[in-house]
């Protein structure tokens, strides 16, 4: 049997074009993807403006309803300052369902209802439990991610998930955006890991060799097994390019040896420069992870996520 096709969770562009600028571009930069053997792109947005987010769903609404994309993420704006990464500051805030139910309707009118799949937040800000609501009403998945939440707040928030909508939760980049795991202290990670282990989470992992360590990979592979993780590439409009400068969400970023990093003086790395093909890859031949499980985690278990039937064409449920 055929491996099924490569599904990414979690992509921001490709080729120099952020998805959500422009559809001409985001088009470019799917088609890109696709090239390198993806074959699901769900197209993240970085936090912004909340004008600027609610255009960029909308333009990529067309790009959903005609089957290049396979929905769209919007990660933030409601995440954890300190836990930022490579947002902009200035554009979080906290939990809006209000907002969420204005940039739904937007995609929706503009021709792809259910539309957003998924939407990262920090559980700790006020509003939050308000919010897991709102998504679940309207068929989205809740992402837990850039996060300053102790191990007990993060627990509450996936059983509140997994009660509201029958289904497990998603953590955005596990270890990335959050606080280091430590023995006496185990934060989110510990927390997520143990849902996991339930069957309450699917983790995200970012196996592009620079995010995490290949024996942190394997780890996490042989504690809770590939149906309980996606493989991401979290890619940016540099993927593609190589060495230089490039812009994401406005802000300025400069990709050396392919590591891509906010062009400031904190330096916080910002997203990757690698495909989800290259992941695969890279989780295989450095992280030691069997063929078999590293395609399971790039392929049935996003699309089960997503509730693409791969086996079928990868539409989604109407």
């Amino acid at each position: 049997m055929s491996p099924a096709p490569l599904v990414d969770l979690h992509c921001h562009g490709a080729l120099g074009h952020e998805f959500g600028a422009d559809a001409d571009g985001s088009r470019t930069a799917a088609g890109h993807l696709a090239a390198s053997g993806v074959a699901h792109v769900v197209a993240s947005l970085v936090s912004a403006s909340a004008v600027r987010m609610r255009h960029h769903a909308v333009t990529l609404a067309g790009l959903v309803a005609d089957g290049t994309l396979a929905g769209i993420h919007l990660e933030g704006p409601f995440l954890s300052p300190a836990r930022r990464g490579a947002h902009d500051p200035a554009a979080l805030r906290d939990p809006d369902p209000g907002w969420v139910e204005e940039v739904v309707t937007a995609v929706g009118e503009a021709g792809a209802a259910y539309g957003i799949r998924q939407v990262t937040f920090a559980p700790e800000l006020p509003g939050a439990d308000r919010l897991v609501d709102a998504l679940v009403r309207h068929r989205i998945i809740p992402a837990i991610g850039h996060t300053n939440a102790d191990a007990r707040t993060v627990a509450r928030a996936i059983d509140a998930i997994v009660t509201a909508r029958g289904g497990p939760a998603l953590v955005t980049h596990l270890f990335n955006g959050m606080p280091t795991f430590h023995h006496r202290d185990g934060g989110p990670v510990a927390a997520a890991l143990a849902a996991a282990a339930r069957g309450d989470v699917v983790v995200e992992l970012i196996a592009d060799g620079v995010h995490l360590a290949p024996e942190v990979v394997r780890m996490i592979f042989d504690l809770i097994g590939p149906e309980r993780i996606a493989l991401v590439s979290d890619a940016t409009p540099a993927t593609g390019l190589g060495d230089g400068d490039h812009l994401l969400g406005g802000r300025s970023v400069r990709v050396t040896a392919g590591v891509a990093r906010i062009a400031e003086a904190d330096a916080v790395i910002a997203g990757s420069t690698a495909t989800l093909a290259d992941c695969v890859t890279w989780a295989i031949e450095r992280a030691g992870v069997a063929r078999g499980d590293a395609l399971v985690a790039a392929s049935r278990t996003p699309a089960r996520v997503l509730g693409l039937d791969v086996d079928r064409g990868g539409r989604p449920p109407v």
